[in-house]
């Protein structure tokens, strides 16, 4: 019996994953119309925390003891255009690891799906 590989897989584990969020993090932090949001955060451990639940929404097999995206998110006051620039950085990073454009939309779907919980509607 064949066994589908999660996305995680497919995209390469733990070493796309890491090098993605890292590019991510380098765009989101250089993007001023949203870098004010990690002015007080601890850039090492918020880019754990990112990789980790990036690992688990894409398939890992792991728990994710964080905090829900509704939670994480809620005294943020996001709007559209911030999860706008946010999703659009993920995908150039994976763009530039060149990653298949299937799995970017697979990354967009999973994305989009949880929208309404990051912006807290």
């Amino acid at each position: 019996m064949e066994s589908k590989e999660s996305l995680y897989e497919r995209l390469g584990g733990m070493d796309t994953v890491n090098s993605a969020v890292d590019i991510f993090y380098a765009k989101v932090l250089a993007d001023e119309s949203i870098n004010h949001f990690f002015d007080n955060k601890n850039m090492k451990k918020q880019i754990a925390k990112q990789k980790a639940f990036l690992s688990y929404a894409f398939g890992c097999p792991m728990n994710y003891t964080g905090k829900t995206l509704r939670k994480a998110h809620k005294k943020m006051e996001l709007n559209e255009s911030h999860f706008e620039a946010v999703a659009g950085h993920l995908i150039y990073s994976l763009e530039e690891l060149n990653v298949p454009g299937d799995l970017i939309d697979e990354v967009v779907t999973i994305t989009l799906s949880v929208k309404d919980e990051v912006l807290n509607r």
